[in-house]
């Protein structure tokens, strides 16, 4: 059987008398999408972010590529091949996609033996084509500020900066987010093809059917726990829907509330 390339065992990060994520374990296997799904206050974001290395678990342990991890600091998780994308995007919008690809890591050359050094204007842009023509990703132009381009074409950067530096994991945050549809569509297929690349996603989202068109597995949480684990192709959004309210719990020997009305999302 393969090694996960993630596992989460026990993983419980408590803020005051608040339990945020309360015993949670889960695997994530390479080349596949992983939906994590749940209501706001739910867990799911403090539960990405003990991964990635923003907050350290109370309780638990983490293993990453069969190693025990402990990522001090959301730096150690990028070192380590964890990227993770947040609604913000993390882009500088006064620079051009190049520059946003190699934001803070940027390729210089050495003058008069290393005295000196400049950015490397040629090597970057080359890099940067190469990484979005890889994954299918075409701008006219690769010289225009990230402020003029729409919300699927930042995804799009924000995605191919973490593919150029060899993201063995990514994590996306709510990615369709105040998207148009047919953006909504390109993000979807930016995910497919990390998946084709091989690169695991663990996709926070709210809307279902963006879930059911990328996902492998359904991870849903309620107040802080892990309710339900469902293959994709064997769960509907009624019955998701009913985890994510608290109606139903895997994890439990009762259903709560069986009989009770759920609102479906439109």
């Amino acid at each position: 059987m393969t090694e996960p390339l993630l596992s989460l065992r026990n993983i419980t990060k408590r803020f005051g008398g608040l339990v945020a994520v309360n015993n949670v374990s889960c695997e994530i296997n390479r080349g596949e999408v992983v939906g994590l799904l749940g209501d706001n206050g739910a867990g799911k974001s403090t539960l990405i972010k003990c991964i990635s290395g923003v907050y350290h678990a109370d309780e638990g342990e983490m293993f990453f590529q069969g190693k025990h991890a402990h990522f001090a600091h959301p730096i150690d998780a990028r070192r380590h091949g964890v990227e993770t994308i947040y609604q913000d995007l993390a882009l500088a919008n006064n620079l051009d996609v190049g520059a946003n690809i190699f934001l803070g890591r940027e390729v210089k050359k050495r003058h008069f033996g290393g005295l000196i050094k400049t950015l490397d204007d040629q090597q970057m842009p080359r890099e940067s084509r190469r990484t979005l023509e890889s994954l299918q990703i075409h701008f006219p132009t690769l010289t225009e500020p990230i402020e003029n381009l729409s919300g699927g074409q930042r995804q799009a950067v924000a995605i191919a900066r973490a593919v150029y530096w060899d993201a063995k994991l990514m994590i996306m945050d709510e990615p369709t987010n105040n998207l148009g549809v047919p953006e909504q569509q390109k993000v979807l297929e930016l995910i497919r093809r990390l998946r084709e690349h091989g690169v695991p996603v663990i996709l926070i989202t709210h809307t279902l059917p963006d879930a059911f068109a990328v996902t492998d597995r359904l991870i849903v949480m309620h107040r802080g726990r892990k309710v339900a684990e469902k293959a994709t192709a064997e769960t509907n959004t009624e019955e998701l829907v009913q985890y994510m309210v608290g109606a139903r719990d895997d994890t439990s020997e009762d259903v709560r509330n069986p009989q009770r009305e759920i609102a479906l999302p439109q």
